[in-house]
């Protein structure tokens, strides 16, 4: 796990995410600073955030586990952007570019976790022999 978090390119689109989200919230209405404003800043910040801290952890288990969190937090943050879509609360162009970035770092994030999976899956068949 010697890798740093910031070398990652999930990382890196997890953060282009979360300053698009940023963004993105800017033009909303001010009474959804505590509800959607708030809900999708956090779940952007919350996913690029479990990438880093698992990358810090001692194991690969507990990586993926940090992974699924992320996975967890692009999951409500592409909730919320239909939402967005539906009341018609933001710049369509804009609105476009989180979709395609939200869905583009849970790709990745899906990768990453089989990749650890089948990793550890190997580890274990190696360990019975």
């Amino acid at each position: 796990m010697a890798q740093d978090y910031r070398d990652l390119v999930v990382w890196q689109k997890a953060i282009d995410l979360t300053v698009c989200i940023y963004q993105l919230t800017r033009a909303f209405p001010k009474d959804e600073m505590y509800g959607l404003i708030s809900q999708m800043r956090r779940a952007s910040v919350s996913a690029a955030s479990n990438i880093a801290e698992g990358r810090g952890r001692l194991s690969s288990a507990e990586f993926r586990q940090f992974l699924g969190l992320a996975q967890g937090s692009i999951y409500e943050l592409q909730t919320q952007l239909i939402v967005v879509k539906r009341l018609a609360l933001a710049n369509a162009d804009v609105l476009t570019e989180a979709g395609l970035l939200s869905n583009e770092v849970s790709k990745m994030l899906s990768s990453f976790i089989q990749t650890l999976n089948s990793t550890a899956g190997k580890k274990k068949l190696g360990a019975r022999s």
